[in-house]
């Protein structure tokens, strides 16, 4: 196996990341200066990466944002991203492929590839691993890699042992292995703290105890000592005896290959460049017809298509839809890229056309005399979907759905239109609310005979209204899960003034409670929220 680990990924995406304009080597230009990748934490911004000039300065991953300022108070920071971190590695597994038939990941920071009989390729595994390094480096990555007969091995070799090391299968793994930390063995942190604290730090100590020594009698006793120590870690990284037993091959690691999956492309090269926009029309309409063709043949349908034109000067145009629900109607297709299309340049022409279908979802094959059958009674929700969007934008074509809060402002939310409707419990009979809700809440001054009493007078945006009839309150308390326990109740009331306007406002707050404003002294505040019909 062939074990492959990127060093310092984040920080060499984060640098790789920086544009043609701040593009720089490895310690030099934006990357010579002290810099950490955080990620935010219930108790503020913590350390995920540094490069070397902030660990050279003494910034040290894992602490708060805070505490490094103060060992390196010129430190820059910015935002970590594991998720585009593991995208990266799942496409450097696939592209690792050149050097084996197949690759794992061996997250968050490695590739595994078997090299199985193909070293002689290369010129044999010295040569296989320059060519390893070689390949990274000229993609700025800094890698260390090492070759051994298990993936354990390997991966030991790589993160602890020397620079491009190799193990034959004819070596003693565990003679060659001896002197690495029990760290090599990919086990958790608190299992490594219990390890060290039963004296145990290197591969050759554990493996004495667990039974690769002369006395036979006292190893099997070692190792039922440690047997019983970690009897409930079921999990190889919990379990040192386990990993001990497949980094020298005693039992099977089973590894999960990275497998590519191929997106549906379709294209055509034009012997002669078009320029007008009839005859893109119908390169596009045959490309519908085969992406449509292809995705049957896949039972899928495409939620997002691209569609490239090479022009012949070189400059490439995209054009990206995303559609509401998985379709390979080509119809359908042709007539929203046609609103896309309408801005296109082609310039001296256009060579090379092609549609790409990024985003599939399964798509049950239909009966076609049904399918016609429903086009005849009308355009399916999906598709009218579909035109609004092209039409409006992805933003305008949005639906309320109930949030799991009983504070106005907080239990509606806007999602896709055809996305499920997440669980939400009913409102109760007595909820009443009004038909428009405020953006945000607006202060009004209110009038009442008394602290706690019905509202008589408000001025609403300039304007004085006297008020006929009143309803409520209905009391809303602070949602004490979200909020300080500082946070006022609510009273709401639905009133109508004297020339039948009504209203739905509330009292932040009752006189006396103790929070809020209530401490300085002030009386509750009155917002206006709502207008009911």
């Amino acid at each position: 196996m062939l074990a492959l680990w990127c060093a310092r990924l984040s920080v060499d995406r984060w640098r790789l990341g920086l544009g043609p304009e701040h593009a720089c080597a490895p310690g030099e230009g934006a990357d010579a200066e002290p810099t950490a990748l955080i990620t935010e934490t219930a108790h503020g911004p913590r350390i995920a990466a540094v490069n070397h000039a902030g660990r050279a300065a003494g910034v040290a991953v894992g602490t708060m944002l805070a505490d490094a300022r103060t060992v390196c108070p010129e430190v820059r920071t910015a935002p970590a991203d594991p998720a585009g971190d593991l995208a990266f590695l799942e496409k450097l597994a696939l592209w690792a492929r050149r050097w084996g038939p197949w690759s794992a990941l061996d997250a968050p920071d490695g590739v595994l590839v078997d090299v199985t009989a193909v070293a002689h390729l290369f010129g044999g595994e010295a040569r296989l691993l320059a060519d390893v390094e070689t390949a990274c480096t000229t993609r700025g990555l800094a890698v260390r890699s090492a070759i051994a007969p298990t993936a354990g091995a390997a991966w030991a070799l790589a993160h602890y042992g020397p620079v491009r090391s190799i193990a034959r299968p004819e070596d003693d793994l565990l003679a060659r292995l001896a002197e690495l930390p029990v760290a090599a063995l990919r086990l958790d942190d608190d299992v490594l703290t219990v390890l060290r604290r039963l004296g145990l730090k290197r591969l050759g100590e554990l493996a004495g105890v667990a039974g690769s020594g002369a006395d036979g009698e006292s190893e099997a006793a070692s190792r039922d000592a440690i047997q019983r120590r970690f009897r409930n870690r079921k999990s190889p990284a919990a379990n040192p005896l386990i990993r001990l037993d497949q980094l020298l091959g005693r039992v099977p690691e089973p590894l999960l290959p990275v497998a590519a999956r191929a997106m549906p492309l379709v294209q055509r090269r034009l012997v002669e460049p078009i320029r007008h926009r009839d005859l893109l029309d119908r390169v596009l309409a045959d490309l519908a017809q085969d992406m449509a063709r292809e995705l049957e043949g896949r039972g899928e349908g495409a939620r997002r298509l691209e569609i490239g034109l090479w022009r012949v000067d070189g400059e490439v145009i995209v054009r990206r839809l995303e559609l509401a629900a998985a379709t390979r109607d080509p119809d359908h297709v042709i007539r929203l890229f046609g609103r896309k299309l309408d801005d296109v340049d082609a310039g001296f022409g256009v060579e090379t056309v092609r549609l790409t279908a990024s985003w599939t979802e399964p798509l049950a094959l239909e009966q076609g005399d049904i399918e016609q059958s429903a086009q005849q009674r009308g355009t399916s929700l999906a598709a009218c979907i579909d035109r609004l969007t092209v039409r409006l934008g992805a933003e305008a074509v949005r639906r309320p759905v109930p949030r799991a809060s009983h504070l106005p402002e907080r239990a509606t939310g806007w999602q896709g239109p055809l996305e499920p409707v997440p669980p939400a419990q009913g409102l109760l009979e007595f909820h009443q609310r009004p038909l428009k809700l405020l953006d945000r809440p607006e202060r009004i001054a209110v009038l009442y005979a008394s602290p706690d009493g019905f509202p008589q007078r408000f001025r609403w945006r300039g304007q004085v209204r006297e008020v006929a009839r009143v309803e409520g309150p209905e009391r809303i308390a602070p949602e004490w899960w979200r909020e300080r326990s500082s946070a006022r109740l609510r009273d709401y009331y639905r009133i109508e003034d004297d020339a039948g306007r009504r209203y739905w406002i509330y009292r932040h707050g009752i006189a006396g409670d103790g929070r809020g404003k209530d401490r300085e002294g002030h009386a509750p505040d009155w917002f206006l929220q709502g207008l009911c019909t």
